[in-house]
């Protein structure tokens, strides 16, 4: 069974975590580090990815600063998202060779990691076909963006735990014109580290990997 190293970093400015990506993904490249789970929440922040579409953010450069909102285009898979206080972000550093070689099946598998870690609190989550995150309902409570460079992932999930729902006004999330959800809107009070400790419990079985500290 490989290793995977669980870091849970608190709050983390955006540029800062893709920086701190890049380099974990280029030493896990070159086989310096085993993968990585990298746990964490984002101040105020929404990011474009490399298919997006600039109609999908609904505010300009002077709203999203008196909300204290930043933008940065990113090279993640998806559209537009919103980050911020209350969700959990993880970016799996994972080299899919030792996995499988299969994007479609490591985001299905994404998925089910968080599926199962609500079922813990009582959620049915599930599956819309042909879309991409975890859905309540019709309620979208967790979307997900990645990016593959020589089978090594970076970019993640993100899961809205307690997060404040009036943010995602400012886009269409993920392109879609569907509702988001959270788990405090569901009547479900948890903190962010409580489940991440569960989902890391999940992501290490459905990975088959043996969590680090």
């Amino acid at each position: 069974m490989h290793s995977c190293c669980l870091r849970q970093l608190g709050r983390v400015d955006y540029p800062a975590a893709l920086q701190l990506q890049q380099q974990l993904a280029a030493d896990r490249k070159q086989g310096l580090i085993p993968d990585q789970l990298l746990l964490l929440e984002h101040p105020h922040v929404i990011t474009l990815g490399r298919n997006g579409h600039m109609e999908n953010l609904l505010a300009g450069d002077d709203i999203l600063a008196r909300a204290g909102i930043a933008f940065y285009p990113t090279d993640r898979g998806g559209d537009v998202t919103y980050h911020g206080p209350g969700q959990l972000v993880g970016y799996p550093i994972l080299d899919l060779r030792d996995w499988q070689r299969d994007v479609g099946a490591y985001v299905r598998a994404v998925e089910e990691t968080i599926i199962v870690t609500l079922a813990e609190y009582g959620i049915e989550a599930g599956r819309i076909p042909k879309l991409t995150g975890v859905w309540v309902g019709e309620r979208k409570i967790a979307a997900i963006g990645v990016h593959l460079s020589r089978w090594v992932t970076s970019h993640g999930f993100a899961l809205n735990v307690s997060t404040d729902l009036s943010y995602f006004q400012y886009i269409v999330p993920c392109g879609l014109t569907r509702p988001v959800t959270s788990m405090a809107a569901l009547g479900v009070r948890a903190s962010l580290d409580e489940v991440g400790a569960r989902l890391a419990v999940h992501f290490a079985r459905i990975f088959d990997r043996e969590m680090e500290n």
